[in-house]
């Protein structure tokens, strides 16, 4: 059976869910599909007042259903039970993301579905397997490390992958004892509303996970500044990550977790199996249209390998299928709105403005939606914005080195410092490259995520504090203190 389905034929849950219902509410911003810019449907905006409400609601869900205090395997045996019902509902799930997001619907299927509830079972299993610490102390004296849950987290997830990471923040903070009021991206809200619907019907107590749609303005502002939320967690850019620590700077202290953005290298050395670097190199840029935070976008090539390079690489880009997102034969993604691909093309003819060599792309594509032509830039400046900033979208340009200093001269960014590629032969030079590149995350001869939940990511630099994923993920969900029992 074809995945293929017709989006004015999907049934969308909008409105705030709070305590188990649908909430409405005005201020109502227009949404557009990207695959065809067709006007589909509008998301409202929660104001302090409802996102005060859905805080109230978590409060009073864990104190009544007591989540943090239950045997942690009660926690466990829930969210377990959720994860099957994501895979059950996965092409309800599938319709209701590719409708308002850049990826495809078959993807979804066989990627962000999947992988969101492999990632539920693999937090909800450290629920009854990580606590609290004796810790060695005199003999007079008994020291204890007694971690607790935060109370309610307030979580805030970009538009780019809005399934998965949804369970990048609920997983941890759910498995850990937590509430969460989640305010998912206002361009691709719709698929985090049902993935809390389908969390109660596995047996999460109602109000436990609150979502609250809104822009980050209002609703954002309202959820980091509330005074009852107890820890923040975001995934977005290195702007609103900015904005989001000064506005808890304004209304308090809390702990916050920030996965923000990228510019990250992908170093190319000569002795490099060419075909795994190109295939390695092209996937991390085409893949949603280069709309990741850890998007590859900065190719660093050795000179003498980078012209045979750049055409396995080129070869690949002329081989994507770009289509709407409900066509389940497309494999390549639009763009989230007209303003984003209008950014993207002011980026690309600055820098060829600057005399930046256009390799291939540089240009909107043709017909309905905010499609744009994947891109190589060669030749660029290395103050032009193309190097500089963190475009979002399918461009890469091209640097070469002669020397492994010159390699790590180029990847060391001002600002990101989220993740990296190095493609060499030479373990010896992976242990050293590895150690010396600024980065969250260092693939070695791969660019991406495996399904290794285990791995933590995070950046250094202006690319973030803290890390999603792993154990770390589940630690940064709980707090500790300290405790010496004279005896």
């Amino acid at each position: 059976m074809s995945l293929s389905f017709d989006p004015d034929q999907v049934s969308l849950p909008i409105g705030h869910f709070v305590g188990n219902r649908l909430l409405e509410s005005p201020g109502l911003l227009p949404m557009r599909r990207p695959s065809d810019g067709a006007f589909y449907a509008e998301c409202p905006i929660a104001s302090e007042e409802i996102v005060d409400e859905a805080v109230q609601t978590a409060r009073k869900a864990l104190k009544t259903s007591n989540w943090g205090g239950v045997r942690p395997r009660e926690r466990t045996t829930v969210l377990r039970q959720w994860a099957d019902l994501i895979e059950s509902e996965a092409e309800t799930l599938a319709k209701l993301e590719a409708v308002s997001s850049t990826r495809p619907v078959g993807q979804l299927i066989a990627g962000d579905i999947a992988v969101t509830a492999e990632q539920i079972r693999f937090f909800a299993e450290f629920a009854d397997k990580e606590g609290s610490d004796l810790v060695p102390t005199d003999e007079e004296h008994l020291g204890m490390i007694m971690t607790e849950p935060f109370g309610v987290v307030g979580a805030i997830t970009p538009w780019n992958f809005p399934v998965s990471m949804a369970g990048w923040k609920l997983g941890p903070a759910l498995a850990a004892g937590n509430a969460v009021v989640l305010k998912p991206s206002e361009l691709t809200p719709l698929s985090s509303v049902l993935l809390a619907q389908l969390a109660v019907k596995a047996g999460l107590p109602a109000g436990l996970i609150n979502v609250v749609l809104g822009d980050g303005l209002t609703t954002g502002a309202a959820i980091t500044g509330h005074p009852d939320i107890a820890k923040v967690s975001f995934t977005g850019s290195t702007a609103a990550g900015s904005a989001i620590m000064a506005n808890i700077a304004r209304t308090g202290v809390k702990p916050m977790t920030l996965e923000l953005g990228g510019k990250s290298p992908q170093i190319v050395f000569a002795d490099a199996d060419l075909d795994q670097a190109a295939a390695a190199i092209a996937g991390s840029i085409i893949a949603n249209a280069g709309q990741a935070c850890v998007a590859g976008s900065r190719l660093i090539a050795h000179a003498f390998v980078a012209e045979p390079l750049v055409d396995a690489i080129l070869a690949r880009m002329k081989a994507v299928r770009a289509g709407p997102t409900w066509d389940a034969t497309t494999t390549y993604s639009p763009i989230i709105s007209e303003r984003q691909r209008s950014r993207i093309h002011a980026i690309v003819q600055a820098a060829c403005a600057q005399e930046a060599e256009r390799l291939t792309g540089g240009v909107p594509m043709e017909g309905n939606g905010y499609f744009y032509a994947p891109t190589i830039l060669a030749n660029v400046d290395h103050s032009s914005p193309a190097i500089t900033e963190e475009i979002f979208g399918p461009v890469l340009t091209l640097q070469t080195f002669t020397t492994e200093d010159e390699a790590l001269a180029l990847a060391d960014h001002p600002t990101y410092g989220l993740a990296a590629g190095l493609f060499t032969r030479d373990v010896s030079r992976v242990m050293r490259l590895a150690r010396a590149i600024p980065a969250g995350t260092v693939w070695v001869n791969r660019y991406g995520r495996s399904r290794d939940h285990i791995l933590p990511t995070g950046g250094y630099k202006r690319s973030g504090i803290g890390k999603d994923l792993g154990r770390d993920a589940y630690h940064a969900n709980r707090r500790s203190k300290s405790v010496l029992i004279h005896v």
